[in-house]
């Protein structure tokens, strides 16, 4: 703190006080320490190999000067000096076309960002004749606010005047991210590359390459791959061959589980991707919005329904409906969702002739708890060329119509939990007499269901016939 008084003379050869030439000698010497010191920005974008220098670089260093000045002048003026980023403007995971004159961009953005600031984002096309083509941005946040750290964001890029590699010669997708408001603190992404001669129109119209795709949330956790093996078997049989499946492991996916896999991805029916990296990025639940919206634009032209579901829920069509029959009379609908049907994941019938040990899990589980009258969850399918962005349960950014009222004529059965139950899942066993009496457990009501359990015979047949061998897996 100074002292009060007049600050003391120097001897009578000087004229200057010598409290100024301390502060001055102190001040270049804080200035030389801190020119020296190398500025560090770090960014998750600018690690990517698709990334380019920032167009904004006000190194920390120069602010760091700035602040000295101005506190050398005042000393009541306090400085904040940051360091390091909490959280990346943005986390590219895939970027797409979704058609002659549209791109998808999907990602991550720190949360506080979008619900605090004002982050905005440009489109512009970089083309090898030399050429620049502006596209219109526009941002789409699909986690309905359930982020954490980070918040996923889609971005929709359209170009008005058309597709802007109409030539063919190829070239770059860039997308500016601006921190706020501000026009000249953004980064510059270079999100897709297409390469010459590499356009070709015909894969965005039918006919696709499958009718049905099964996208996957994130698979974490102790799987069981016996449960695995059986639902992947009834799935693989309920859409038939022109259906194929894409799993996304975030931990989940042990060397048991890919056991069970790798036969039907040896079949062409199954692709597995490597997820595990989304860790370091702290999104809900292992960042299930991000893996749905980049499978939904990954596969966007792939097959003419994408359904959204998960590996302990069956889908089930009551008697009298195919698939088939089923998807024609919802084809005027962009999306329609599906009511779950719960069952209990450990009531089993007490019958001595059948050894449960030997039976698969929805063989076995054979009690639906019967509430009326209240919201049951919901899954969906959806024609991913009218989607811009979707959800777990349901996408709010199509073109088209949604349809609820399909009860009557396709639901799903949810074994809750059964995925990751080691060991034998008959839990509770109940008397014969369960079959035509309501079963009270926890205070909820289980009525007797064996719509599942007539399948099982003919999902094994259609295993055993589909490949030449499935590892035997405990229960």
């Amino acid at each position: 703190m100074p002292k009060d008084g007049p600050p003391a003379k120097l001897h009578s050869t000087t004229c200057f006080e010598t409290k100024p030439l301390l502060a001055t000698l102190v001040a270049l010497a804080l200035v030389t320490f801190l020119w020296n010191i190398q500025p560090y920005r770090h960014s998750t974008l600018l690690s990517s190999t698709n990334s380019s220098t920032p167009a904004y670089d006000i190194s920390f260093a120069d602010k760091k000067l700035s602040a000295a000045a101005a506190a050398a002048a005042d000393p009541n003026k306090r400085v904040f000096t940051p360091y390091g980023n909490a959280a990346a403007l943005f986390v590219q995971m895939g970027a797409y076309r979704g058609g002659p004159d549209t791109f998808a961009v999907i990602g991550l953005a720190s949360k506080p960002i979008h619900v605090f600031g004002k982050p905005w984002y440009q489109c512009k096309w970089l083309s090898n004749n030399g050429t620049v083509a502006k596209g219109k941005a526009f941002k789409m946040l699909p986690d309905w606010g359930y982020g954490r750290v980070y918040t996923v964001v889609v971005v929709n890029c359209t170009f008005p005047d058309g597709n802007p590699n109409r030539d063919n010669s190829g070239g770059k997708l860039l997308l500016q991210a601006y921190y706020d408001l501000n026009p000249k603190r953004y980064e510059k992404i270079v999100v897709l590359e297409e390469l010459p001669r590499a356009y070709n129109e015909t894969k965005y119209s039918p006919p696709y390459d499958y009718e049905y795709l099964y996208c996957g949330s994130s698979l974490y956790g102790e799987v069981n791959a016996a449960r695995m093996r059986e639902w992947m078997a009834y799935h693989a049989w309920f859409f038939g061959p022109s259906s194929h499946f894409v799993f996304h492991d975030a931990g989940g996916v042990s060397a048991d589980v890919m056991a069970v896999l790798e036969p039907w991805v040896r079949a062409g029916r199954v692709t597995v991707q490597d997820i595990r990296d989304q860790a370091e990025y702290d999104g809900y639940y292992y960042n299930q919005f991000l893996i749905v919206n980049d499978c939904l634009h990954r596969y966007r032209y792939a097959a003419n329904w994408t359904f959204f579901f998960d590996v302990d829920e069956y889908i089930f069509l009551p008697d009298g409906w195919t698939l088939e029959s089923v998807l024609s009379k919802l084809a005027p609908f962009t999306q329609f969702t599906i009511e779950q049907n719960p069952m209990s994941s450990k009531l089993c019938l007490n019958d001595s002739a059948t050894d449960h040990s030997r039976e698969w899990g929805f063989e076995k589980l054979v009690f639906r708890e019967a509430r009326t009258g209240i919201r049951r969850d919901r899954k969906y399918a959806i024609q991913a060329k009218y989607a811009y962005s979707t959800g777990v349960h349901m996408s709010e950014n199509v073109t088209g119509k949604t349809t609820h009222d399909t009860e009557w004529m396709i639901r799903y059965f949810h074994y809750h939990n059964t995925i990751t139950v080691s060991g034998e899942l008959c839990r509770d066993l109940v008397p014969d007499t369960a079959k035509t009496n309501t079963t009270w457990r926890d205070k909820l009501p289980y009525v007797y269901n064996d719509r599942m359990k007539q399948l099982a015979p003919t999902v094994k047949q259609f295993e055993q016939e589909a490949l030449e061998a499935q590892p035997e897996v405990a229960s």
